[in-house]
């Protein structure tokens, strides 16, 4: 009997213990965590938003450092843990962090560069380790522009070869692609390649000013609005899902066009951003910005909101990243869209929508300023 009433209860902990981590939560959880696991990198990349170096720095978290932080994300729940960089490959115990990781129930991806380094038998033992997806960066459909963008002669076939790899190995594969005056009218020509690797997703990065990514690469206001329903067109054809990165007002534009052709006899009901893809990650439908569902951890062990919004909130050396996610005060700003200015913080889609914090902060210095990348006025007829 005794034994029967601590099960139940223990049942009612951990159910109560999820309900609290639910996606929808985020003032007590991120959706998705991104751990800077080393700066190095042999990539110079104009957009680079970490301005990456070639050798690794000798006070990056260690391998056990790497271990208790684990341990403390696991209080979250069970968010996505993104293996990112520099080039995650460059660590030796890569493969030991991500098998740490996904043992504890993190759902783990990896973002590697297209060195010489992601052989197919590294990406096998990657998947082995637990990675579900593998995600490569393509910013041009031909060699030129990409590798003048990366700075690398060779990397557009190389990472193209690395996609085709990964796919064969068996993780899902994901492409991510940066929008920047260099390659915004190149776009549609993406699309093959996409396909050709099947990726499961074209997760589409808006340029941020922030490390080497300079404002001047931004493309302006009005061609956001152009490249987010060019996005939203695509979406009803394309066979991978479409994610705007760095861009939470493609949320407005998806739910504008969906009021447009919604009826009495078939209305468009909306949860959170009001749509999701299925992804096979299980994005939630709200919407995820910096610090507000969004984590991040560089290669000092500091967290920040997230790469794009780089203030020192703390470090895991000394403090408890779960109550800085939760309690320091950027973090609570950045989850109270009250305090949102400018026109950011009047408009009627500001809820599912938020403005891209990172980026006010990189043009204005202000986290809480208006995204000067949204063309839409608020009270304004469109």
């Amino acid at each position: 009997m005794t034994e029967t009433r601590l099960s139940t209860h223990a049942a009612k902990e951990r159910a109560y213990h999820d309900r609290r981590m639910t996606h929808a939560d985020f003032d007590l959880a991120p959706f998705t965590i991104a751990w800077e696991v080393t700066r190095a990198c042999a990539f110079a990349c104009k957009h680079c938003r970490a301005d990456a170096q070639h050798q690794r720095d000798p006070n990056e978290l260690t391998t056990e450092e790497g271990y208790r932080l684990i341990d403390r994300l696991v209080e979250f729940g069970s968010p996505i843990l993104i293996f990112t960089g520099g080039d995650p490959m460059m660590r030796r115990d890569l493969f030991d962090l991500i098998a740490y990781a996904a043992k504890k129930g993190l759902r783990c991806s990896l973002t590697p560069t297209a060195t010489a380094l992601p052989t197919i038998e590294r990406l096998a033992h990657a998947k082995e380790a637990g990675i579900r997806r593998i995600a490569l960066s393509l910013d041009a459909p031909t060699p030129d522009t990409h590798d003048e963008f990366r700075q690398v002669s060779g990397s557009w076939e190389r990472t193209m070869r690395i996609l085709h790899n990964a796919r064969e190995v068996g993780p899902s594969v994901q492409v991510n692609t940066t929008v920047s005056t260099f390659n915004v009218d190149q776009l549609p020509d993406m699309v093959p390649f996409i396909q050709e690797v099947d990726a499961v997703q074209w997760s589409v990065f808006f340029l941020v000013p922030t490390g080497r990514a300079q404002a001047r690469y931004m493309i302006s206001a009005q061609k956001h609005e152009e490249v987010f329903n060019w996005l939203y067109d695509l979406s009803d054809q394309a066979p991978f899902d479409i994610k705007a990165t760095a861009a939470p007002m493609y949320r407005r534009v998806a739910i504008q066009r969906k009021k447009a052709v919604s009826t009495d006899d078939h209305p468009i009901t909306f949860q959170g951003a009001g749509f999701q893809y299925a992804d096979g990650l299980h994005r939630p439908t709200k919407g995820v910005n910096d610090g507000n569902g969004f984590l991040f951890i560089s290669h000092l062990g500091q967290v920040m909101p997230s790469g794009f919004l780089p203030i020192d909130c703390g470090n895991v050396r000394d403090q408890d990243i779960v109550d800085v996610y939760r309690n320091h005060p950027v973090f609570k700003d950045l989850r109270n869209y009250e305090k949102l200015r400018g026109k950011c913080g009047i408009c009627d889609y500001r809820d599912v929508c938020g403005g891209q914090r990172g980026r006010a902060y990189g043009v204005t210095g202000d986290y809480m300023e208006t995204d000067p990348a949204c063309v839409y006025e608020p009270g304004k007829i469109q």
